[in-house]
């Protein structure tokens, strides 16, 4: 089962202070390009996996697709996902995204945002994904931690001699879990190579349409200085793959 950090009490306060968390996508510095690797939503049937608050679910509505559906671990996320999403035309489930078996061909999107590096089995989710979309084909989009930064050290910045900040990541090669410290302590994550991360797609007939090692833009640091450690290393990662028709895998 995977780790359900978000049903921990001090965690979930934690979380429900950061400014994604309070303001949806708005307060994903990275939304704009994520955006840009979507397909026409109108008329779509979204799954998404790893909803959270429902903050792209509600969205994928309000572009005109047919059906969503979301799916988390965490009871308190989805609480406040239905809280938020009122009357709205989605559907939530609380399930295990590493024992999932979403309705097979079902759905035309599959999305996921800062959910597989919590999952320890990677290649199930791509097979999972694929059946969502089943014969018909359809599309993938995925968000995570960055490997860089998923195989980053402690202390994850280091100052040279000469005043240089420098960051600082072991073991890349070694892929597994890492334990961090992120608003509480000892929180497990899954370290991929990127190599790792798009062969495993192809393997399952998705096919890489769009990749952005995600970086913070001069523009966007002037509107937000916290963001200038992301022209140092990428924290995120973006993905967007294509399954053609009739290449579905089992």
């Amino acid at each position: 089962m995977a780790q359900n950090i978000y049903d921990d009490a001090a965690f979930f306060e934690g979380y429900s202070q950061i400014s994604r968390s309070r303001l949806g996508l708005a307060g994903a510095p990275e939304w704009r390009d994520v955006e840009a690797m979507l397909p026409p939503l109108k008329g779509l049937n979204v799954l998404d996996l790893g909803c959270g608050f429902g903050a792209f679910p509600r969205y994928a509505v309000e572009q005109g697709a047919a059906r969503v559906h979301g799916v988390d671990l965490s009871a308190n996320m989805l609480a406040t996902a239905r809280e938020r999403s009122g009357d709205m035309p989605i559907t939530y489930e609380q399930a295990d995204l590493e024992t999932y078996e979403p309705e097979a061909g079902a759905f035309d999107l599959v999305y996921s945002a800062l959910a597989i590096h919590y999952l320890a089995d990677f290649d199930r989710f791509c097979a999972m994904a694929a059946r969502a979309l089943g014969p018909k084909g359809g599309d993938l989009v995925i968000t995570t931690e960055h490997p860089i930064w998923a195989a980053r050290a402690e202390p994850d910045f280091r100052t040279d001699p000469d005043g240089t900040r420098v960051f600082a990541f072991y073991d890349y090669g070694v892929e597994g879990p890492r334990r961090s410290n992120w608003i509480t302590e000892g929180i497990v994550k899954y370290h991929r190579k990127l190599s790792t991360l798009i062969m495993t797609m192809h393997r399952h007939g998705l096919m890489l349409q769009a990749i952005d090692e995600w970086t913070a833009t001069d523009e966007r640091i002037a509107a937000n200085p916290a963001l200038v450690d992301e022209k140092t290393r990428p924290q995120l990662l973006l993905l967007a793959a294509h399954l053609a028709p009739d290449t579905h895998r089992t």
